[in-house]
């Protein structure tokens, strides 16, 4: 480990506060190294870093909940493989890592399409969740994407809206309500899809569509 490495993780124990552990657990951010650090402590330290891709290894492999967040945030998305990209999936905890570092690295790699549908078909929650935050983020975030291939994310919301599982139906929805407010086109298309998916005989479908649908239905453009 290097010496820049081992710095941040000192301070991470000296940052840390059990009481904001249990605060973190209530928003279900569980794990088995979480250390109470707040996401402003986090980004003041990544000012500090700035990019680099070696700390962020080390950071992700010290297993710290703290670390892996900082990883995304001074990892160099250039740098990032499919390999590595797949192998930091499986080891998302909670719903804030997943979503952490999808919105903070993972949307910005060159292969950033191929992760979402890829990690939509993953059996595992927290990596199939992770195919849907991919989904609504680059809805944000990617402004050069073709329309047609969020048309095939909405395929995709359709085919997994049945999944109970508690972070796989937040993402399905969260996806569906993103790409929903992307344009006009893509408003219409999603409410339509919403419609589609309100009738299939599953709770978890019926909350998704239902709830995109109060947001998408009131939507305008900027």
């Amino acid at each position: 480990m290097s010496s820049q490495a081992a710095s941040v993780l000192a301070e991470f124990h000296r940052l840390a506060d059990p009481k904001n552990v249990a605060g973190m657990a209530r928003f279900g951010i569980v794990g088995k190294n979480l250390l109470g650090i707040s996401m402003v402590q986090l980004r003041a330290l990544a000012k500090q870093s700035g990019r680099d891709h070696a700390l962020a290894e080390a950071l992700w492999s010290s297993g710290l909940f703290e670390a892996r967040i900082l990883a995304a945030l001074v990892a160099e998305p250039s740098k990032v493989t499919r390999r590595q990209a797949n192998a930091w999936a499986k080891d998302f905890e909670n719903w804030a890592d997943c979503d952490g570092l999808c919105i903070h690295l993972f949307r910005k790699t060159l292969f950033a399409h191929e992760l979402a549908v890829a990690w939509s078909h993953h059996r595992e929650e927290l990596v199939k969740r992770a195919g849907f935050t991919m989904m609504a983020t680059l809805a944000v975030h990617d402004k050069a994407a073709d329309d047609e291939i969020f048309r095939g994310y909405l395929l995709r919301v359709q085919e997994e809206s049945n999944d109970e599982r508690h972070n796989v139906k937040k993402g399905v929805n969260w996806a569906l309500r993103q790409i929903g407010k992307r344009n006009r086109a893509l408003n219409r298309d999603a409410i339509c899809m919403a419609k589609v998916i309100r009738k299939l005989d599953s709770r978890a479908a019926r909350w998704i569509a239902s709830d995109a649908l109060r947001e998408l239905l009131k939507w305008k453009p900027r």
